[in-house]
This record gives structure tokens, C-alpha cells and sequence, in this order.
């Protein structure tokens, strides 16, 4: 598309804000030269990877891109013969495969819970680069440092031998009473990269030795006494040997990464559209975005609170909406109304989608894939071409007029303005013509009155008008569909301190037609205003009556389950009458065994058996029938309850339908019913109402808690949240465990687990120890640990710091002895090294 067009659209300045969320340079150029697609496959490829980014943006799971060096550059390097990485652009590609090993693990691992289709889809297509990451990090450390390897190890010995044997010459030299007056300074000091004394000149010949530098003044001397100059040497031969061997260990890991280089090749690009599709949903996230739909094939395009992003908070909402087999929109009204923004934004949100990005609208918008879109916006008089205001309006239009289509979007600023009114309007009706044959989309802003009747007589024009408030007397900058504006230049040029005579005078110079039809506007206006309040009020009660049915609704499903577990409850009966038909049972084989065997005792034997096979079937097969049905309809009521919620328009939040939400709580299908006045006591069978784990009661505790056993760990928890086992209820008393059956565990502080109404504590993905004693961190990571295993959270990360060490060593004590843990380690360079711990649980 043109760039004009996409300038003057301001295309190029959200471009350039969204790149900026890129975690990668290589991510980041790819978005600064995308422009917009014309084929809908394209950008709605981009647009589904975007949605699932939201969506892992939005769960509780860490799935996120991290960051890495630019390594494009590098490929060439590493197929190229006998060229040599260093070792930070080793260490580089070393970051790119681990990044694309975890989001490809990440992804793989929440494609099913999260729906990530389309993003493992793509995930998956990148190659294996283990062996290159392996090979990197054989000699690179996590920090990005050569690895202290046993080929050098020899060499870096022999250097720190070296640099002693030449601080100890040099303290020999300068521990000499005799040359303490020969010597400016006792510290050796470096010239021409080796270690010298600085000597004044006149004592130069009490220190034999090499002469590196003189002083500006020429007072002192630099000389490398002749004791240390063998040493010296031996340390040039020494490092020079150090050098030489890592330039060749980086050598050999280059050739080998050469290996890879068609993996790294193919690998980058997959990467960088992961790249980009996150950067454009995190952008939309934070602007309250949407994704269009695709307009399908004769369906009106459509806005639902568009706001145009520049403007930021000062965006009014405004819909825009084609009405069906209407192609040409005419947009009137008062100056400074809004009219421009409202191309200038439907025009903008048309490129944004078919980039692959999300709009700043709600959802329900629709947009058509267009081909091309011409814009003339503005006043460009241009001095230096020659060209009035007029003239650069006309080689606009010709542009659009010759090179439109029936799948192009044009948008015409002030149609026939900067001439003679009779002409202008004469050509602007005339270009609509031409237009409307060639069947393109078209905006149109202008204060014309011929085009506003234009817009009511032509079948494929629509007229609009941004809103005026004429008790204020300024724009409300809402676009009003349907119904042409007023300039409303009169009112503006009085509030705005114009001698009211002139005014008045002014008004007098109006024709009565042209009165009559400004009346006819403001009638028709009025009206419009009227028929909205009316819909707004029908919509209002309807919303109420659908929140009444919705309540009845919810108290009948109610009665059916407190029937259901009624029956479940009076099923105890049947299930103690089993109980006795199971003990005759046995009774009956045990005289079978004993040799007491006779036909009638095999054949009652089998009677019974039968007899308690169909009784206990047709009583569980009753009573999971009617739950399968209750959690049935109970469901469906939850969709159909949220599903209304979704529909309530935002200011529809009043204090009438906040009190019917407080009245008609949210619905939880449940398998057990609570008794109306049960009994807690120690030894009791119970379960967690928020997580439904079950456990045993082990003593009560202050403020209505209860120390409970859950598994392996001790956790306590409110009476409130904690119901009894079901086969313990309509006793009076819960069922007690003997308490030999009671498991040792330690304590863990005590997290609070609360049903619906309360809150639950989670364990924390990132636990920060920072300031903590080792014996309080130790705590804390064995209550997360705890809360972990209790929450089916399998990982977390530990912040212990470096310091002096003792924290980092208590915390990889513990891990070490933990049952829990199977495994542990120091976090990358980037995210910490070693003062961050990664933990997995078994």
C-alpha cells in the first residue's frame, strides 16, 4: 500500500509501539517492515497465534517468551571454514536454543488445557538444537564465561606461579632500605604491558634493568628490573600459550556448531513469529483490545467502541457501521466534532487487522479484507509543487479514481472543499458516482448540504453525523448513524465571543429553505435521541425479566439436588440391608469351605450373590442417573448464567442488578450434601470444599480452626471450609479415625484454605528468602514446598541471593534432603545465576 497513506493513517507510529514489545532484535525488525496483508489467510494466521499468547498471558501458567541476543549474524560465521565465534557469540546461541527448547516444552505441555493449537502447531516445527546447546555449554559457563577446562588448567597454573615469582621479586626489590630513596612509588606500576618501577632519573643506575618509559617531566624513569624480566617473559610466552588454546578450543566448538547451521537457520524464523505474535498480544492486552472477524461476503463492516489508540484516555468510543448493501458512508457535522478521526480510525483499524493485529474495539467488530486503501486527509498545499489546497485534493482523487476497485477502502477528507461551493459539490457528487460504479468502500467527511441530500437519495449512501451537544454547545464526538449533522457555525461562532450583532446578521443571510431544512435536521435528531432512550429502557427491563427467570430458575435446580441427596442419604438404609445380605454371603462360603457342601447351600449361595449384584446395581445405577442429569442441567444453567453476564452492556453495572446478583448466588454442581447441624470432632473424616481433598480432623485450634491431616501434610484450615464425609453424616457424629492411622508430618504454618467465599493461598511461582535467617527461609521453603504438593504445582523458583553464601547453602541443603523435590539448580546468567534456584518436584 502507499506510504503516503500509511503515514498520514499514522500505520506507521502503532507499527512501531507494538515492535517495541518484540523479546528479540531479529522479532523487532521483522514488525518495523511488515505492512498490511491482502490476503485474509495471512493475517488470520497471525491473528490466531495472538489469541492463544493472550490466553497463556492470562492463565496462571508461566508460558512466556524470554529474551535473546541478536544471533542472525552469526550463522554465516558458524558455516564458513576455519572462522572462529568468541565466546560471548557463543554464549549468545547458546541463549537462542535454550530459549526455544523451554517455549517449545512450555507450549507443548499446556496445549491441551489452554487450547494452544495453533502456537504448538508452530512450536513444534522447530528443529532439536540440544546437540549445538550441549556443545556450547560444555565450555561456556551459565554466565556467559569460559569455563575453567582441563586443557588449560595446566597454563592458568603455570601464569598464577608466574605473577607470584614476580610480586615476590618486586617486594625483594622494594624492601631494600638501601633504594628507599631511590624509588617514587613501592608498587609496581604497568607499561607496554609489563610490570615496572617508577625510579627517579636521578637514582636510575641504583636498579639495573630495562628503561619502558620516561615521565613528561623527566624525573622519573619506568624500569623493569633485570629479576623480573625472565619472569616477565615467561609470563608473555605463558598468556600468548593461553590465548593460542582457547582460540582453538572456540574453533573446534564453531566447526562443530557448523553441524547445526541448517537447524539455526531454520529454527530463527519460527522463533521470531513466536516473537512477533506475543509482542502483538501483550500490546493488545494493554490497550483493552480485541480481534476482528472476517466481514464474509456482502456482510457490512462494523466498529463496536472503537478508540483510537493515540489519543489514549481522551478516546471516546465510537460505532461504526456500514449498513448492509450501503458501501458509501457521509459523515457531517460540526467542526472539531470528530469527523476525521472517525475515517482516520476505521481506517487504521482496517490495517492493524490485516497485519495480523488486535484492534482497540470490542468485541462483535467485523472488518472486510481490502485491497488497497487511498486516504486524502488534510490540507497539502505544497509551495514548492505548485499546488493549492484544491489542486492537492484533486491529484488525491484522480489517484483513487484511476486505481480503486470494488475491494478498496477510500477515504475523502472534506470532499469539495478549497473551491467555489457550486464546483466543489458538483465534482464531489460526481467522484462518489464514479466510486459507487467501481463499487469501492468509502468514507466521506464534508459540510456540503447538497451531500447530505446526496446521502438520502442515493441507495448505497448512508448518512452519519457526529454529535452536538447544544446546551454546552460543543461536540460529544459520538458518531450518530443514520441521520446527517449540522455544522452548527452560527452557535460555535458565538460561544466562541463574536459580537452577538454579527451574529445575528449572520443568521439573517440564511435562506428560509435552507432554515427549514436545518429544522428538519433538528427534528429528526431529536427524535433519534428519543427512539435510543426508548431502546435503552425496553432493553433495561428485559435484562431484568431474564434475571428473574434466571433466579427461579436456579431455586428450582436447587430443590432437585436437596431431593437428590435426600435420596442419597435415605440409600443408607439399602446400603446397610446390602451390608447383611454381603455378611450371609459369607457366611455361606465360609460352610462351603468348611465341607459343609449340599445343593440348597450352593444354590442359596448363588441366589444371594445374584440378588446383591442387581441390588447394588439398580441402586448406583439410580443414583448416578439422577447426579449425571442434576450436574447436567446444572451446568447448562451456569453457561446459560454466564452467558448473560457476558451479554449486560458495562454500564448496565446499576445498584438493581448488583442486588439480584447478591441475591442469586453462583451455582456449584456438588456430589455430597452438607448436613444441616454436623459434628466436628477429632478423629473426623473430612474434606476441603475448595480443593476436595480428603482428611482427617487432628485437634481444634483457636478461632474456629482445625489442624487436619491431609496426606502427608498437616495444614490448618477453618471449620467453615471443611465439610464432613459423607458416610459419617446423619450420625450425629463424624466417623473417627483410630489414630495409629495418623501420619507424621511437620507442620507447615498453617495456609488458610477457604471455599467460594474466602480465599485460597496458592503457593508462589518466584519465593523471595531475601533478609530471611536461614532457619526462617528454611521454614518458608518447606511451607512452599507443602502448598506446592497441595496445589499440583510441580516447579517454582527460589530467590536466596549470594551474599555470603550461607542462605544459597541452606536452601540446597534442604533441597538435597527433601522427599518432594526431584530436582534442583542455579538459574541462568540472565535470570539470576546463582543467586536464583530452580526447583521440580517429583
Amino acid at each position: 500500500m502507499d506510504t503516503k497513506t500509511l503515514t498520514e493513517l499514522d500505520y506507521y507510529r502503532l507499527r512501531e509501539k507494538i515492535a517495541s514489545y518484540c523479546k528479540s532484535q531479529e522479532g523487532g525488525a521483522e514488525l518495523l517492515a511488515r505492512e498490511p496483508y491482502s490476503n485474509p489467510a495471512q493475517y488470520e494466521s497471525l491473528k490466531n497465534l495472538s489469541r492463544e499468547w493472550a490466553i497463556c498471558f492470562s492463565s496462571a501458567r508461566d508460558i512466556s517468551l524470554k529474551a535473546w541476543p541478536f544471533v542472525q549474524e552469526l550463522f554465516s560465521v558458524i558455516k564458513t571454514k576455519g572462522a572462529r565465534l568468541e565466546v560471548a557469540e557463543l554464549y549468545a546461541l547458546g541463549l537462542f536454543c535454550q530459549n526455544a527448547r523451554d517455549i517449545k516444552e512450555k507450549i507443548a505441555g499446556s496445549k491441551d488445557e489452554l487450547g494452544l493449537k495453533n502456537l504448538d502447531a508452530l512450536a513444534q516445527k522447530i528443529p532439536d538444537l540440544s546437540a549445538a546447546e550441549a556443545e556450547i555449554f560444555r565450555i561456556v559457563d551459565k554466565d556467559g564465561s569460559l569455563k575453567d577446562l582441563r586443557e588449560l588448567r595446566d597454563i592458568k597454573s603455570a601464569i598464577q606461579a608466574l605473577r607470584r615469582d614476580i610480586e615476590g621479586a618486586f617486594k625483594k626489590i622494594v624492601s631494600d632500605p638501601s633504594l628507599a630513596r631511590s624509588l617514587e612509588s613501592t608498587l609496581p606500576v604497568v607499561r607496554s604491558d609489563r610490570q615496572v618501577l617508577a625510579v627517579k632519573s636521578s637514582e636510575r643506575s641504583k636498579i639495573k634493568g630495562i628503561v619502558h618509559e620516561l615521565s613528561n617531566s623527566g624525573q622519573t624513569v619506568f624500569i623493569e628490573p633485570e629479576e623480573a624480566v625472565r619472569l616477565n617473559n615467561d609470563l608473555v610466552q605463558k598468556e600468548y600459550e593461553l590465548e593460542s588454546a582457547i582460540r582453538k578450543i572456540l574453533a573446534q566448538a564453531t566447526e562443530k556448531l557448523c553441524e547445526s547451521a541448517a537447524a539455526f537457520e531454520e529454527a530463527l524464523p519460527l522463533m521470531v513469529r513466536l516473537d512477533t505474535t506475543q509482542a502483538a498480544a501483550r500490546w493488545g492486552m494493554e490497550n483493552a483490545c480485541s480481534y476482528a472477524l472476517s466481514a464474509k461476503e456482502g456482510e457490512a463492516p462494523l466498529l463496536l467502541q472503537a478508540r483510537h489508540p493515540l489519543l489514549k484516555d481522551k478516546a471516546v468510543p465510537i460505532d461504526i457501521k456500514f449498513m448492509d448493501a450501503k458501501k458509501v458512508l457521509i459523515i457531517t457535522g460540526a467542526n472539531t466534532g470528530g469527523k476525521t478521526v472517525a475515517i482516520k480510525t476505521f481506517a487504521l483499524f482496517s490495517l492493524l487487522n490485516q497485519s495480523g493485529f488486535p484492534i482497540p474495539a470490542a468485541e462483535g467488530s467485523r472488518l472486510p479484507c481490502f485491497d488497497a486503501v487511498f486516504a486524502d486527509i488534510g490540507d497539502e498545499q505544497s509551495i514548492d509543487a505548485s499546488l493549492s489546497t484544491f489542486s492537492a485534493h484533486m491529484k488525491n482523487i484522480a489517484l483513487a479514481l484511476s486505481q480503486a476497485t470494488d475491494k478498496s477502502l477510500v477515504l475523502l477528507d472534506e470532499l469539495g472543499s478549497g473551491t467555489d461551493p457550486l464546483e466543489g459539490s458538483a465534482i464531489a457528487m460526481a467522484t462518489l458516482d464514479a466510486l459507487i460504479e467501481r463499487g469501492s468502500f468509502v468514507l466521506v467527511t464534508t459540510h456540503h448540504g447538497v451531500l447530505k441530500n446526496y446521502g438520502w437519495t442515493n441507495p448505497v449512501c448512508c448518512n452519519a453525523s457526529v454529535e452536538f451537544d447544544m446546551d454546552a454547545l460543543r461536540p460529544t464526538y459520538r458518531l450518530v448513524m443514520g441521520i446527517p449533522g449540522e455544522s452548527h457555525a452560527l452557535e460555535i461562532a458565538d460561544r466562541s465571543g463574536m459580537e452577538k450583532a454579527v451574529v445575528q446578521k449572520a443568521r439573517g443571510y440564511i435562506q428560509s429553505q435552507a432554515a427549514d431544512v436545518s429544522a428538519l435536521i433538528k427534528g429528526l435528531n431529536q427524535k433519534h435521541l428519543e427512539l435510543d432512550r426508548l431502546l435503552k429502557e425496553t432493553a433495561d427491563r428485559e435484562e431484568r425479566l431474564q434475571d428473574v427467570a434466571l433466579k427461579n430458575e436456579e431455586k428450582e435446580i436447587k430443590l432437585r439436588r436437596r431431593e437428590h441427596d435426600f435420596k442419597a442419604a435415605q440409600g443408607k438404609e439399602e446400603a446397610a440391608f446390602l451390608r447383611e445380605s454381603r455378611r450371609k454371603l459369607e457366611n455361606l462360603i465360609r460352610e462351603l469351605k468348611e465341607g459343609e457342601i449340599t445343593r440348597e447351600k450352593t444354590l442359596a449361595a448363588k441366589q444371594f450373590k445374584e440378588e446383591l449384584a442387581a441390588a447394588e446395581k439398580v441402586h448406583a445405577d439410580i443414583l448416578q442417573a439422577e447426579e449425571a442429569n442434576l450436574l447436567r442441567d446444572e451446568e447448562k444453567f451456569e453457561k446459560k448464567k454466564n452467558s448473560h453476564k457476558s451479554n449486560k452492556p458495562s454500564k448496565a453495572k446499576t445498584k438493581n442488578s448488583e442486588a439480584l446478583k447478591t441475591a442469586t448466588p453462583t451455582l456449584a454442581p456438588r456430589k455430597v450434601l452438607e448436613e444441616a447441624a454436623p459434628v466436628f470432632e477429632e478423629g473426623a473424616k473430612v474434606h476441603s470444599i475448595a480443593t476436595g481433598a480428603e482428611g482427617v480432623l487432628l485437634r481444634k485450634e483457636k478461632n474456629d480452626e482445625w489442624l487436619v491431616q491431609f496426606g502427608a501434610l498437616k495444614i490448618k484450615a477453618r471449620q467453615k471450609d471443611l465439610r464432613l464425609d459423607a458416610s459419617a453424616q446423619g450420625r450425629g457424629a463424624a466417623q473417627k479415625i483410630p489414630s495409629w492411622q495418623y501420619l507424621s508430618a511437620g507442620s507447615i504454618g498453617g495456609p488458610k484454605i477457604a471455599g467460594a467465599a474466602g480465599s485460597v493461598e496458592r503457593p508462589a511461582y518466584e519465593l523471595r528468602l531475601l533478609g530471611m535467617r536461614a532457619d526462617e527461609a528454611v521454614r518458608a521453603l518447606e511451607k512452599q514446598i507443602d502448598l506446592c504438593v497441595l496445589n499440583g504445582l510441580d516447579h517454582f523458583s527460589v530467590i536466596h541471593g549470594k551474599g555470603t553464601g550461607a542462605l544459597q547453602k541452606a536452601v540446597q541443603d534442604y533441597l538435597k534432603a527433601a522427599p518432594a523435590v526431584g530436582e534442583y539448580s542455579f538459574a541462568p546468567a540472565e535470570d539470576g545465576g546463582a543467586g536464583k534456584t530452580y526447583v521440580k518436584l517429583r
